[in-house]
């Protein structure tokens, strides 16, 4: 067995009143894959920030050894000069450059001020070949979807004759054919003699690509498992992430009993949706579905099936151009022109995009829960800021917020905590219906288990929920009923006693919805 490459011996590092590692140690084999596992706000990005320069060498307590040398980096050009690269989960690309710039962005080939540009596009070319990437050097990087802005992140590294690659959460924002190609890459560059660190939530991806797994909690380094070994179960990761052991993933949950004669809280019918710029293009196609009131129904849908532009369309029209039908609140039409008009009916909605959408991350948690509802907080316009602070320390604690204090730039939080102020800003809005856009996208089992709790909580309290996610076992372990999509239309719609996997997968494939004699058939296969 190869020898270690990496040792990181009794690392501690500090931030003013929190300590976010404490006496962590890592040792990583020559030419594995090594991942690191944890739940949001366990250390893992900070440890790698420590190993790769951002937090420099002083800035924190322990050592690190890479091929047995002693190195104390001063920045990150430091640790690149050692071949160490990190590829963070936030690309460090510039959009308006091209590929071959982005490249070769800071190690530029240059005589004398003056960029060789044959060499720039020739090595460019070989380099995004060495990666998979059939695209131009000169295109621009905004004119590339992220899963390829991803290799050309890996293409960078390996410009830099990379020893070391460290990717945080690669595989977060990317589908699943784009991730796929990307873990093959990974495999494709350890048999190059490259040695990698990759951090993720996604258990699957590290049974397919890792050699062992170390678990961080709580700022500490737990164990390190052979992922090859036969008691190395996903089981036995999440008890070692979270503390304790997960008997299920899901809350007990007893299936919505629909109150007779009660009309559903929210009802669409005929919604048809034209794609912002080709308005000859139908991205939701005469859609209608329901949901009542203390019931949790699922949408599915392979990228691509209309989900969101479905859920954005409905909430305030926010998405492409409308072009028919009506939505109904208590068997009631209402208008939804608008998010004002939206919200003002009770229907809240937490974007996909949490970063982007739902949150203002250099703003304070409670300015954060308090914006969907300001006038609750207020007194003749002006905001009662005790008022808005004690909303704000009661969600910190009843969503269970991992902050220091209200206070704190919701930006520094965990990604699992930033979408607990997001469910908390709508809840604290007061809707009768929550559309739910992949809400546990790109957190841990542990927060999604909490996340989880949170929606059946609202459920239980009278709320209808409308849950999207691309995640088929959450959808079958959380909802009573699942609506699934493609190319736009509604394909079916499966009760959750007859809803699997496999069911799901092939109405998500078929292009129209199936006749009921299809639907018999399906049900008794």
């Amino acid at each position: 067995m190869a020898g270690p490459v990496l040792e990181m011996r009794s690392i501690v590092k500090t931030f003013p009143g929190v300590t976010a590692l404490s006496d962590v140690t890592l040792t990583v084999r020559r030419g594995e894959v090594h991942a690191i596992c944890g739940e949001n706000g366990a250390g893992k990005s900070t440890l790698m920030k420590v190993l790769s320069g951002v937090h420099p060498h002083g800035t924190y307590e322990g050592e690190i050894l890479f091929e047995g040398e002693v190195c104390r980096f001063k920045d990150i050009r430091a640790s690149e000069r050692r071949g160490i690269v990190i590829i963070h989960q936030e690309l460090a690309l510039v959009p308006y450059l091209s590929v071959a710039e982005n490249i070769f962005l800071g190690n530029e080939h240059a005589t004398r001020g003056f960029i060789n540009w044959n060499e720039t596009l020739g090595h460019g070319t070989e380099l995004l070949r060495r990666v998979g990437l059939d695209e131009h050097p000169e295109t621009r990087v905004a004119d590339i979807g992220v899963g390829k802005q991803q290799l050309v992140e890996i293409a960078k590294a390996l410009s830099k004759e990379v020893r070391l690659l460290i990717l945080d959460e690669p595989t977060a924002a990317l589908n699943d054919e784009d991730s796929g190609k990307l873990l093959d890459l990974i495999l494709e560059l350890k048999n190059q003699g490259i040695t990698s660190i990759i951090i993720s939530h996604k258990l699957g991806e590290i049974r397919r690509v890792a050699d062992s797994v170390t678990i961080i909690r709580d700022g500490r380094s737990i164990e390190t498992l052979d992922v090859k070994a036969p008691e190395t179960t996903e089981d036995r990761i999440i008890s070692g992430m979270v503390g304790r052991d997960l008997d299920h993933r899901f809350p007990e949950r007893t299936p919505h009993e629909p109150q007779e004669g009660a009309a559903p809280a929210l009802e669409i019918r005929n919604w048809t949706v034209l794609h912002p710029i080709d308005q000859q293009r139908k991205v939701v196609d005469d859609v209608s579905l329901s949901v009542r009131r203390g019931e949790i129904v699922g949408i599915a849908g392979l990228m691509g099936a209309g989900r969101t532009e479905l859920a954005m369309s409905v909430f305030g029209r926010t998405y492409g151009r409308y072009a028919g039908g009506t939505v109904l609140k208590d068997g009631t039409e209402i208008r939804t022109k608008s998010v004002a008009q939206a919200v003002e009916h009770g229907i809240a909605y937490v974007t996909e995009d949490r970063k982007h959408y739902g949150l203002n991350l250099i703003d304070t948690v409670n300015r954060n829960i308090s914006l969907t509802a300001l006038k609750k907080v207020a007194k003749r316009g002006v905001v009662d800021e005790q008022a808005e602070r004690q909303v704000a320390e009661g969600y910190r604690t009843s969503m269970n917020i991992k902050a220091p204090t209200v206070f704190e730039p919701v930006g520094k939080l965990s990604g699992g905590n930033q979408q607990k102020v997001v469910l908390s800003k709508w809840i604290f809005a007061g809707p009768d219906v929550l559309i739910l856009d992949e809400p546990t996208r790109g957190i841990d089992v542990g927060a999604k288990y909490e996340i989880y709790t949170v929606i059946d909580r609202l459920a239980a309290q009278g709320k209808a929920v409308v849950f999207i996610s691309s995640e088929l076992p959450e959808l079958l372990g959380m909802c009573d009923r699942i609506y699934t999509m493609a190319a736009g239309r509604l394909t079916g719609e499966v009760p959750r006693a007859e809803a699997t996997q496999e069911v799901l997968m092939r109405r998500m494939t078929k292009d129209k919805a199936p006749t009921d004699k299809a639907k018999d058939e399906e049900v008794t296969r």
